[in-house]
């Protein structure tokens, strides 16, 4: 059982915000204005998620734990 039972949207917004930094991460990225909207909207998104109001949500643990699950999985699988 997960200790920290992320709802899915805001999993999804996590892996959103991380794939929106890596296209930013790039040398000359194409559309960089477009693209740091989003990171600044999807940042908006995950930081006002109601999650963070639940018991759950309160530890910063948390928000690592999401960070590390959303984003910290696929920067192995490119190694």
């Amino acid at each position: 059982m997960d200790r920290f039972p992320f709802p899915d949207d805001l999993m999804r917004a996590q892996q959103e915000w991380h794939d929106t930094y890596r296209a930013l991460a790039v040398p000359r990225p194409r559309r960089a204005t477009e693209l740091r909207h989003r990171l600044l909207a999807l940042s908006v998104r995950i930081h006002w998620h109601p999650f963070w109001s639940t018991p759950d949500g309160w530890t910063p643990a948390a928000r690592v734990e999401l960070r590390r699950r959303a984003g910290g999985d696929r920067r192995t699988d490119a190694a």
